[in-house]
């Protein structure tokens, strides 16, 4: 029993440690990782898995975590520092394709072989090659497309035109609860907040799952209870 106690509190102890240092190193290790950044959590994912089973010294496995983690942060350090040592440890942009030319020998490079390079120009919504200008090989993995000219969507400083710029949502009401922080910093209050409920047929907060706000006139309410059911899109 003592030791099952042990392997509970130095599992939570290497849970806290890998978040930590997961925080340390910051988010990209989740989003952007390089080669360099996926060998250091793979590493690190490990040694916490150790450490949690590891009873006689555990302090030694969370040592060798900070370690990995103070190198990544160093590592991070030189490559914004340094362009050479950019280059050597998060490598550069591959190009692919360009101008309708597939460049055989970058794929070979990238161990890409024309199936999977297809497959990613599906994925990014090119289904005819001829829509494509160029093809990267980003340094974290991502294939990263630049349309051709007559293929990209048409904007409005095509036509001359001057949009109103549009501001990113801010939710004002999460699962029902009201957020009084969001709703300060958008200069509104709860008056205001539940005088738009009232006028869309809302009584109070805990009928609403997600509302938006705009910043400028709209505010988008999405109910807690919905009319219509949602669609079944498997096969039966």
């Amino acid at each position: 029993m003592p030791d099952i106690l042990q392997v509970v509190t130095t599992a939570f102890v290497s849970l806290a440690v890998l978040f930590l240092l997961t925080k340390l190193m910051g988010n990209k290790q989740v989003s952007q990782m390089n080669m360099f950044d996926y060998i250091v959590g793979i590493t690190i994912g490990s040694i916490a898995a150790e450490m949690a089973t590891e009873l006689e010294t555990p302090w030694h496995p969370a040592a060798a975590m900070v370690v990995y983690a103070l190198l990544a942060v160093l590592i991070s350090l030189a490559t914004d520092k340094s362009l050479t040592a950019r280059r050597l440890l998060t490598g550069k942009p591959l190009i692919l394709m360009d101008g309708g030319v597939i460049y055989r020998e970058n794929l070979k490079r990238a161990k890409m072989d024309l199936s999977e390079f297809l497959m990613y120009c599906r994925i990014g919504g090119y289904f005819d090659l001829n829509q494509i200008q160029t093809a990267l090989l980003e340094h974290n993995g991502t294939v990263t497309f630049l349309p051709a000219a007559m293929q990209r969507p048409a904007t409005p400083a095509d036509f001359s035109i001057q949009p109103n710029q549009e501001l990113l949502q801010t939710p004002v009401i999460l699962d029902g609860q009201v957020m009084p922080g969001n709703l300060k910093k958008v200069g509104r209050d709860r008056v205001w907040l539940e005088r738009q409920l009232q006028e869309k047929g809302y009584h109070n907060a805990s009928a609403i799952f997600l509302a938006l706000w705009d910043g400028v006139s709209q505010l988008s309410l999405y109910p807690m209870q919905t009319k219509k059911e949602a669609r079944d899109l498997t096969d039966k």
